[in-house]
């Protein structure tokens, strides 16, 4: 049995050879690889996607090692997508992993053809950007999947996927719609979210995180994706 059809073997057990082949078609790409986007795009490559393109401009510090799949002692200082892309590739080396050390802003936006992809994730923390984002991706043929807010959490329990317009107890979502309206501009569709509706009061300044929260926010999305393509 070749390499990468021993690779995918459970898989296509689950799922069925035409399913695998549809998945290995898709071209997905993922903006922002911290605490959630990592995770979720080591589950897209180990569930067969080929198609990858992982965009961030920032590169590993030693406060990304708690909860950043690619953030070790060794990698602080390095690229995360030039980090993130070389682990992915030991996974499945026939994948075509693109890696674009960049920020998504109102400057890039046209650069990055969002209409040529089949799914486009949003993992973004900057609230311009990411509303930003949302308005371009709707407007395409692309399925858009959009991560809320993932800090302050602890309770995996707590973790859901509805629509936008219709996420409870998120307070990033809740200023993503409050811009919306405040601008007049609104998502041309509706797509879906993973949040969690859990808010604890931080331990300090910032907004603390834990790796099984991000992960699960990431697997999420990851699953959301196979699941519409299967």
């Amino acid at each position: 049995m070749a390499l990468d059809q021993a690779i995918f073997r459970r898989s296509e057990l689950l799922l069925g050879d035409e399913a695998m082949s549809r998945i290995a078609e898709k071209r997905v790409i993922l903006f922002g690889v911290g605490g959630v986007g990592s995770w979720c795009a080591e589950s897209l490559v180990r569930s067969g996607i080929r198609h990858l393109t992982i965009v961030d401009s920032d590169s590993v510090c030693a406060s990304n090692i708690n909860r950043q799949l690619m953030a070790t002692t060794e990698t602080v200082g390095c690229v995360k997508v030039d980090v993130l892309r070389e682990r992915l590739l030991t996974i499945n080396p026939a994948a075509e992993i693109t890696a674009i050390h960049e920020f998504f802003t109102a400057e890039t936006a046209d650069s990055f053809h969002l209409d040529t992809y089949d799914y486009i994730i949003d993992a973004i923390d900057s609230l311009k950007d990411k509303a930003l984002l949302i308005l371009m991706a709707t407007q395409t043929d692309a399925k858009l999947f959009s991560s809320m807010g993932a800090a302050l959490k602890l309770d995996p329990t707590r973790i859901k996927v509805d629509e936008f317009w219709k996420i409870q107890g998120d307070p990033l979502a809740r200023v993503l719609r409050k811009r919306f309206k405040r601008e007049g501009q609104y998502p041309s569709r509706k797509f879906q979210c993973v949040y969690s509706d859990e808010l604890i009061e931080p331990q300090g300044e910032g907004k603390g995180s834990i790796v099984h929260i991000t992960a699960i926010f990431g697997f999420m999305l990851a699953g959301l994706v196979i699941q519409d393509i299967v």
